[in-house]
């Protein structure tokens, strides 16, 4: 019986895509891409052993454990170097949305906001006496710049070159785009009025889709086993 190799360490697969401890996931699909272009076997210098190993640091920092990640203590609302306000963090679908938000101070204190739809990074609010500006953290390859929301979309590239629809999980829900071949050279959609919504002097984002090249990733001997003996074990 084969020796089952050991699951890629979360060290390793940091550096094997070249990305920092406190890398966000924005930054860990970048690296992702690159390195990817750089292995597949089917571009000048690549190697399918290299590009399969890119594919599993890949899939190790995104199934990374409390345990890979570094301890900060619970204090989300640090000081900007501006006015001197704590931020408040918030994601992109608080910020499209609105909600309620819980965030621990730096001295232990826990402020509870209910946000209304439309908040954008730099807005300032008050709480329980207390000002705060708003920052809108990136999130699962979305981020918020002014009132537009953009998105990262990995599209087959045979739609990227020839155009078609293609589905995309946005914080709306899901949204069926149509790629033209220009969109798809460029790489970029811009679809006026569906970023943020208008609050107050803010008027509607727009959303934009960031086109990428979907890296399809070759099945190891031992994944095609396993899929195989989970095909004939549901039969």
């Amino acid at each position: 019986m084969p020796a089952i190799e050991p699951a890629m360490s979360y060290k390793r697969a940091r550096e094997i895509l070249g990305v920092t401890l406190l890398a966000d996931e924005t930054e860990i699909r970048r690296a992702y891409h690159a390195a990817a272009k750089r292995a597949h076997p089917d571009r000048p210098g690549g190697d399918a052993s290299a590009f399969r190993e890119v594919a599993e640091a890949y899939a190790r920092l995104r199934l990374r454990t409390s345990a890979d990640a570094p301890f900060h203590a619970p204090s989300p609302m640090r000081p900007t170097t501006s006015a001197g306000r704590p931020e408040l963090v918030i994601s992109p679908q608080v910020a499209f949305a609105g909600g309620p938000v819980e965030h621990v101070g730096a001295e232990g204190r826990i402020l509870r906001v209910t946000l209304p739809p439309g908040m954008r990074p730099g807005d300032v609010i008050r709480a329980a006496g207390v000002e705060m500006v708003i920052r809108v953290k990136p999130e699962a390859g979305v981020m918020v710049r002014g009132g537009d929301i953009w998105i990262t979309a990995e599209v087959d590239p045979v739609i990227l070159a020839k155009g078609g629809r293609i589905a995309v999980d946005t914080p709306i829900g899901r949204r069926i785009v149509w790629v033209t071949g220009k969109a798809g050279e460029r790489g970029l959609i811009r679809l006026p009025g569906q970023g943020l919504p208008a609050r107050g002097r803010h008027r509607e984002g727009c959303l934009f889709l960031r086109l990428g090249p979907l890296v399809t990733t070759p099945e190891s001997p031992a994944r095609v086993m396993l899929r195989q003996f989970a095909a004939a074990w549901a039969a």
